[in-house]
C-alpha cells in the first residue's frame, strides 16, 4: 500500500519502537487510497459530512473492533490507551500523547490515522518550522495575474503532529482555529477541512531543551490527553523477539474508511444523555474551579469534550444512553491536561490527575440505575 502520510518538514524520521501482534484478526483486507489533502484543499467549499445514515451499535462496536486489533499490532499490551484513542475520533476531538522518548507515542498516531483509508498528514514541529508551513500560503501566480493558495499538511482528515512542543508558540497557534473552527484563514480568505478532523500530537514532557511549553489556549483544545508507558516484560520481549529487525507500521492496511468514520460520529452524536447525567458533567467541571489546589480550573470548552467523551465512551460500551461510569472513565483523561496547579500543590507532588480523581470520589453520583 502507498503511504499517505505527508511531512511538513524533509525526511520523515523513524516512529518511536512499539511493540505488539494483533490477539486477534483485524477481518479486513487492503483498501484503495485516496488523494492527498494537500492536492484536495484549494478551494473547498463548506465543511462537509459523510452523508448518509449513523450507523447502528453493532457497526460501531464492529469497526471500533477492526481499528482497535489493527492498532494493537502496533503497540501490543496497552488497550486503554487505545480505547481513549478511539473515544477521541469518534467524540470528534483532538488527542494529546504525552510520554518519555521511545513507548510508542509516535507509533500510536500513525498506527491509528493508516487503519482509516482517509487523508492523512505528518507535521514534524521543528523550531524554525513557521505557520505557513502547517496552514498553508498564497503564491503569485505570474501566468494568471492571481495569488492562488497553497494548502499546507492540516489539510486532511488526521493530521499528524510529532513533538508539537518543538515549535515556537507563534507556529503552535497556526493550529488553534483549525483545531476549533475546522477551518484556515488565509489573507482573508476562509478555507474549510473535511470532515471528520482529528489532530493526534505528541510531546515529551521531561527534555525541556529546545522546546515551548504548550498555552493553556492550546492545551484547552485537546480533548483528550494520554500517556503510554513503559511495556510490561512479556510485551518487550514479544517487540524483540518478533520487531527488532521489522517495522510493524510498514504492512499495516486501513480497515475502515472516511465515510464509515464519519457514519459512527453521528451515531455518537445520537447517543442519549439524561438530565441528571448532563448535571452531574456540570458538577465535576464545576468543581475544578473550586479546588484550593488549582490555580485554574477546566473551561466550559471541558464540559462539552466531557460530555462528548462520555457519549463515545458509552457507545463503543455498546450502550444508547451514558452511565456515571462512562463519565468516571474519561474524566482523568478529559480534564487533568487543562488545569494549572498552585505552587503549594507542586511542592506537595500532587499531580492533577490525582484532584480530578479525589474530585470523582467527593462529588455526588446520580441516584438510580434508569438514566435513559
Amino acid at each position: 500500500m502507498t503511504s499517505r502520510i505527508q511531512s511538513a518538514t524533509p525526511g520523515e524520521h523513524q516512529g518511536e519502537q512499539a511493540t505488539g501482534q494483533a490477539p486477534y484478526p483485524t477481518g479486513a483486507g487492503s483498501v484503495s487510497g485516496r488523494q492527498n489533502g494537500r492536492e484536495a484543499a484549494a478551494g473547498v467549499g463548506p465543511r462537509q459530512g459523510a452523508g448518509g445514515n449513523p450507523a447502528s451499535l453493532d457497526e460501531l462496536h464492529e469497526t471500533a473492533r477492526r481499528i482497535a486489533a489493527n492498532v494493537e499490532r502496533v503497540l501490543v499490551g496497552k488497550p486503554d490507551v487505545i480505547r481513549i484513542a478511539l473515544v477521541t475520533l469518534l467524540a470528534e476531538g483532538h488527542l494529546l500523547v504525552e510520554d518519555v522518548p521511545g513507548v510508542g507515542k509516535t507509533s500510536l498516531a500513525k498506527a491509528l490515522a493508516r487503519s482509516i483509508d482517509c487523508t492523512v498528514s505528518r507535521i514534524q514541529f521543528t523550531p524554525d518550522l513557521l505557520p505557513s508551513d502547517v496552514t498553508g500560503v498564497s503564491i503569485y501566480n505570474r501566468q494568471s495575474g492571481e495569488f492562488e493558495f497553497r494548502p499546507g499538511p492540516v489539510f486532511a482528515n488526521i493530521v499528524v503532529g510529532d513533538e508539537i512542543n518543538r515549535a515556537s508558540p507563534k507556529t503552535q497557534s497556526a493550529l488553534l482555529e483549525c483545531m476549533e473552527e475546522h477551518q484556515v484563514t488565509v489573507d482573508t480568505s476562509t478555507y474549510h477541512l473535511e470532515e471528520p478532523f482529528m489532530v493526534i500530537a505528541t510531546q515529551n514532557p521531561i527534555e525541556m531543551e529546545g522546546t515551548y511549553a504548550l498555552p493553556e489556549a492550546q492545551r484547552d483544545r485537546f480533548t483528550a490527553r494520554v500517556s503510554i508507558g513503559y511495556p510490561d516484560q512479556q510485551a518487550e520481549l514479544a517487540m524483540v523477539d518478533e520487531h527488532a529487525g521489522h517495522n510493524p507500521l510498514a504492512d499495516l492496511e486501513p480497515v475502515s474508511d472516511r465515510e464509515s468514520v464519519q457514519r459512527l460520529i453521528e451515531t455518537v452524536r445520537s447517543v442519549h444523555m439524561s438530565p441528571e447525567i448532563r448535571r452531574y458533567a456540570v458538577d465535576l467541571v464545576a468543581a475544578t474551579r473550586q479546588v484550593p489546589e488549582i490555580r485554574l480550573g477546566a473551561s466550559p470548552r471541558a464540559t462539552l469534550q466531557l460530555v462528548r467523551a462520555a457519549r463515545a465512551q458509552a457507545a463503543l460500551s455498546g450502550r444508547e444512553f451514558v452511565v456515571p461510569d462512562d463519565l468516571h472513565t474519561v474524566a482523568v483523561p478529559v480534564l487533568a491536561h487543562r488545569m494549572v496547579l498552585t505552587t503549594e500543590a507542586h511542592a506537595a507532588r500532587r499531580s492533577a490527575t490525582d484532584v480530578v480523581r479525589a474530585i470523582l470520589h467527593r462529588v455526588p453520583v446520580p441516584q438510580g440505575s434508569n438514566h435513559r
